[in-house]
């Protein structure tokens, strides 16, 4: 008999906000990031963002290329420390619907893992908050002293999330056309393609785009949207994208 599991994304599925950005906070609180990078090269892509005249993306990719920055030839220990701290904090800012479909999938036998663009540090702390039975994330590489020596094993990217699911389904024998997966952006349109019970979560433009351009995928997909206390079912044919 074949298992059946749940992939979950994380950043903007689960959580409400980027993991990423909390630790990149926490990087300068600690003074492993110098301030400035947030005022000269983060701030004015993230108010873009905010006044919503800018791409989200941008502002993520900002941080993500001063994070890879600064994490090389700091010891790993400090990371980890760090993004022990970041899902102690914030770890419960999650959206009630991701929250409730890991309890659901649990009480059913499921397995529910983890598929993360995030470090995977912050992933390993947020798999054992939420009792995930394994889980995938970037990788910033270590020497054998336990220094990050500026090498990546990306996760964040469409392809590796497809490599990823194909080998924990070959792992843990899972059935993926009895399976689910959750993503938000479009690094998670090849693993929502592999399952048969894909969900979005608040989905961008972009996804929803690519959804609407294959067939067989919208034709499967449901797609949820959460707003203060309400959540909302949607079809995807029915959607009128507005500027």
């Amino acid at each position: 008999m074949r298992n059946i599991a749940a992939f979950f994304d994380i950043d903007g599925t689960i959580s409400r906000e980027g993991l990423i950005s909390e630790m990149f906070k926490k990087m300068i609180k600690y003074e492993l990031i110098n301030s400035s990078k947030w005022y000269i090269e983060v701030e004015p892509a993230f108010t873009r963002w905010d006044k919503r005249v800018g791409d989200y993306d941008d502002y993520l990719q900002k941080m993500v290329d001063i994070y890879t920055e600064t994490v090389k030839n700091t010891d790993s220990f400090h990371v980890a420390y760090i993004a022990k701290k970041v899902i102690e904090q914030k770890g419960e800012r999650v959206y009630t619907y991701t929250r409730e479909r890991i309890r659901w999938h649990k009480a059913q036998g499921h397995l529910v893992i983890a598929i993360s663009g995030s470090p995977i540090e912050l992933v390993r702390e947020m798999s054992a908050k939420y009792g995930m039975d394994d889980y995938k994330g970037t990788i910033y590489q270590v020497d054998g002293n336990g220094i990050y020596n500026g090498k990546i094993t990306p996760m964040w990217d469409a392809e590796s999330k497809r490599k990823a699911v194909l080998e924990i389904a070959e792992k843990y024998r899972i059935d993926l056309s009895a399976s689910y997966a959750y993503g938000d952006t479009n690094g998670d349109f090849a693993m929502l393609k592999l399952v048969g019970n894909p969900f979005v979560i608040n989905p961008t433009r972009e996804l929803l785009t690519n959804i609407r351009k294959d067939k067989p995928l919208s034709d499967k997909i449901s797609i949820i949207v959460e707003r203060k206390d309400v959540t909302y079912r949607m079809n995807v044919d029915r959607l009128d994208l507005l500027q």
